[in-house]
Formats: C-alpha cells, structure tokens, sequence
C-alpha cells in the first residue's frame, strides 16, 4: 500500500505556513516544521542511539561534527525563512503533540544537477512502527515536485535497513539498483540499495 500526506497537510495554506517556519499537522497527534536552532540537540541525542546508528554511515560521530554539519543547515534554512523564501534543501523535524522530538526528513538539492533531490530520514528508536517516515517523506515528496517542479528525488539506504526500504517503496520510489558490500559494517558488509521517483512517476501516482 502507497501512502500519500493527508489533504490537511498538502494543501496551499498549509504549505505557506510550513514555509514560513511554522509547525503543520502531519499525522493525528504529529506535526512537522522547518529545523529551527532548538531542535539541535534533539538531532545529536538522537544520532547516539545506537539503534539509529547501526543504519548511518556517518554515525556515531563526536557532538562537534554533528555541529559543523547541522549548524549551516539550520542557518541557512532561518535566513530563509527571514526573508520569506525557501531553504535551498528543506531539513524538517518531527515532534509529537507534547513536543517531544521524533525524527527528521530532509530533502537535498544536488550541486550541479537542477531539479534533482536526495531524500533523507531518520527517526528516534520511539517513533518507529507509526508512520512517520512514510508520512514525512511523502510530504516532502510533494514539496519537490509540486511546488520546485523536481525533475527527480532519489535516496538510498542499507540493505539490512528494511524499514527504510519499505518506507521508500510505500511512497512511490521504485528500487533502481544495488551496489555490493558497499558498507562496512561492525559483523562485515552491507549492500547499498538505490531508490528513485521522476516526476512523470510521481504523476502516475494514485491520489
């Protein structure tokens, strides 16, 4: 089964108020937001599961990385929002109705290559089994093609990752190759796992 953002959150008001920084429902008793400054130490608790991080090449890593990496993003997306526009590559966070930080999905431009975007996620152990991913991701799905006219959003994941996989499969992306033992792993390799959706695919779509 496909999941596709619920019409309260894919519609142009609620657009406009996403961009404009503010928090949006995404699921009952989620919402989602543009990353602000204090959603920073949320992400690095986060990265020290090590749930979490058996899935992320890049992880664990020292605090000061995390900050070297996360910092410009957060910048740059609340210059963005100062002057009314969109961050280059949107990063967005996942609370619960209480405020509690869930996960993140983010939606990256690639250098070079004009309306082509990498899509990324990761979720706290807690937030797992609800939907969120495939909620999230669909969301931003609709972001790329339907308000920055992509040509195409691609992501990838380990082989071992089946949540993420399916997540990918469950909103439209389609498996568009393998690379082997590609990750190096605590017990040995992994296989790196390509997924991809054009825009004549995402039209496809049943709504």
């Amino acid at each position: 089964m496909r999941v596709f953002p619920p019409q309260k959150t894919n519609n142009v008001s609620n657009i406009t108020t996403f961009k404009r920084g503010q928090a949006i429902p995404l699921i009952e008793g989620y919402t989602i937001a543009l990353i602000q400054r204090s959603d920073l130490n949320d992400i690095i608790d986060m990265l020290g599961e090590p749930n979490v991080t058996q899935y992320l090449y890049f992880a664990p890593a020292p605090e000061d990385v995390y900050r070297g990496y996360f910092g410009p993003i957060i910048e740059g997306t609340v210059e963005a929002i100062g002057h009314g526009e969109w961050p280059e590559s949107p990063t967005s966070v996942i609370r619960d109705s209480e405020g509690r930080f869930m996960g993140m999905v983010g939606l990256h431009a690639v250098m070079f290559l004009q309306g082509n975007y990498e899509l990324g996620f990761q979720f706290t152990e807690k937030a797992w089994g609800n939907g969120l991913a495939s909620s999230a991701s669909a969301f931003l799905l609709t972001i790329a093609f339907d308000v920055f006219g992509a040509h195409k959003v691609a992501a990838d994941c380990y082989h071992s990752n089946v949540g993420s996989y399916k997540t990918l499969l469950k909103v439209g992306l389609v498996e568009e190759g393998r690379q082997a033992a590609y990750y190096k792993t605590q017990t040995g390799f992994d296989d790196r796992l390509h997924y991809g959706i054009t825009k004549a695919q995402y039209n496809d779509l049943p709504r």
